[in-house]
């Protein structure tokens, strides 16, 4: 039976699939991956890590399932999207890469928005300190002696393909966070590359999602089982990805995706900007197909980081402890900026702060008003997308948060709106990878190659509970704007 290999290189992890042509998941593995924070602002990840850890996953399943890898025909990728990849060339890293909530471009970001709102919409979006593109701005400004070494220009997942095919390459899902993509064209923009001082010659060739990019490299075959000529698709970035991972391709079609970050994501048949409203108009992984997408820089992160702060249990029993001592909306409010935020914000200083404390609150106080500021960022993501004209009725629920029921009822009520679980959802942009992969060997009209995996739940809104959380949520927004003019003051 033919088999594909699906690879997510997320932030907080690699996680490999291996999907057979019934899409029943044969073997998965996962390896966690460090993020360093070495100056204000700076977020961070050797991109040397990232191949370890992909090698590592693949053994494991290799290992676990060798019968099954000797059938694998292709291979996806999906990543973190944004990050600056500076190779020498050698091939060879001349950095770290410095992520999507990399904050230290902000002035650059700025200094790029000035090029007017006509490259805004067809880049799909304001500059923002987290794009590639303002990075690059920075980094050829503080250093510039290791800039002029640069050969070539990559994306996380990108550094994944030149290890398994010596290919260069990205597609235009991954491309569009660049903010150096013409979105209606699904071409590098001459304009933008101009406006940043970038050599065109450093950035890879442009290959759709589903269409191949190369081929595995001999050597990389025969050390984990697999036949000669298995081919490398061209992927995404991994939120779009995650859309093809359920069935997000058509027009309208929504998910909540709850991984390190988080996001309301709508596919759209047209590229629709709305960058007034920090809507993030973007390429999808489907040829001929666009997105738009509420983006977070928080998300399930926010749980991590106050898991630890109060003693490091494991997640799942401190959800189970604030399931079993709800009773209605927190007391406390919590702002989860830790990492800054984009949509509707724009706003990198921004920081996480806890309001409301008393020498009565609990930890499961904390957690709940956790996972309470994510769901209420989360609003904030579909009110911008409602006044730039997309309205969200109902969404898929993807990403390690999918695993809690008890969050994603907590997101229903907030959002007012129903959210469908799917069998696998937390594995969404890698399995959508190994989509990806089947799609790249042609001549599959198979409807369920994209369709819709098997839903499991359908959580409706509870009434009552969504009138409760109502003026919590404006609440939320009122101590967000009195605390922005601080968030910045305490950054100079």
């Amino acid at each position: 039976m033919t088999c594909f290999i699906g690879i997510d290189l997320g932030t907080s992890a690699a996680k490999v699939l291996l999907v057979d042509e019934r899409q029943t998941v044969r073997a998965a593995a996962e390896v966690k991956l460090a993020t360093r924070h070495p100056a204000p602002l700076a977020s961070e990840q050797d991109c040397d890590d990232w191949w370890r850890a992909v090698e590592d996953a693949i053994g494991r399943i290799a290992a676990e399932a060798p019968e099954a890898m000797a059938e694998v025909a292709a291979i996806g990728l999906s990543g973190q999207m944004h990050a600056t990849v500076l190779l020498d060339a050698a091939d060879r890293p001349l950095r770290p890469a410095m992520l999507w909530n990399d904050g230290r471009a902000h002035a650059e970001a700025d200094e790029l928005k000035h090029l007017g709102p006509e490259l805004a919409a067809e880049l799909g979006v304001p500059a923002l300190a987290g794009f590639t593109a303002p990075k690059l701005l920075w980094l050829s400004r503080h250093e510039p002696e290791l800039f002029a070494r640069t050969r070539s220009l990559l994306l996380p997942k990108d550094y994944i393909r030149l290890h398994l095919t010596g290919e260069r390459a990205t597609d235009p899902s991954d491309a569009a966070g660049t903010w150096l993509l013409d979105q209606p064209r699904r071409t590098w923009s001459a304009r933008a590359v101009a406006a940043i001082g970038l050599d065109p010659a450093l950035l890879p060739r442009l290959v759709e999602g589903s269409d191949p990019s190369g081929i595995v490299r001999p050597e990389i075959a025969r050390r984990f089982g697999l036949r000669p000529g298995v081919i490398v698709a061209g992927g995404g970035g991994d939120t779009m990805v995650g859309g093809v991972g359920i069935g997000a391709v058509e027009d309208a079609r929504a998910f909540v995706g709850l991984s390190t970050s988080a996001q309301i994501f709508v596919a759209a048949n047209a590229h629709r900007p709305a960058p007034e409203r920090l809507v993030h108009a973007f390429c999808h992984a489907i040829p001929g197909r666009w997105c738009q997408m509420a983006a977070l820089l928080n998300g399930a992160s926010v749980l991590a980081a106050v898991a630890h702060l109060t003693g490091d249990a494991p997640l799942p029993d401190l959800l189970a402890e604030v399931e079993a001592g709800f009773s209605g909306p927190s007391r406390l409010l919590v702002l989860p900026y830790l990492s800054g935020e984009r949509t509707p914000h724009d706003d990198p200083y921004a920081r996480g702060v806890v309001f409301g404390l008393t020498g009565a609150t609990t930890r499961a106080d904390l957690v709940q008003a956790a996972l309470e500021g994510v769901a209420f960022s989360l609003a904030d993501g579909r009110d911008a997308l409602a006044v730039g004209g997309t309205f969200v009725a109902s969404a898929g629920v993807i990403g390690g948060g999918a695993r809690s029921r008890f969050w994603t009822q907590m997101i229903a009520n907030v959002l007012n709106m129903p959210l469908r679980r799917f069998a696998g959802g937390e594995r969404g942009p890698a399995f959508g990878a190994a989509r990806l992969a089947r799609l790249s060997l042609g001549g599959d009209a198979s409807p369920d190659v994209l369709a819709e995996p098997p839903v499991t739940e359908t959580i409706e809104p509870d009434a009552s509970l969504a009138d409760a959380y109502r003026p919590r949520f404006e609440a939320f927004r009122r101590l967000y704007r009195a605390l922005r003019p601080e968030f910045a003051e305490a950054a100079r």
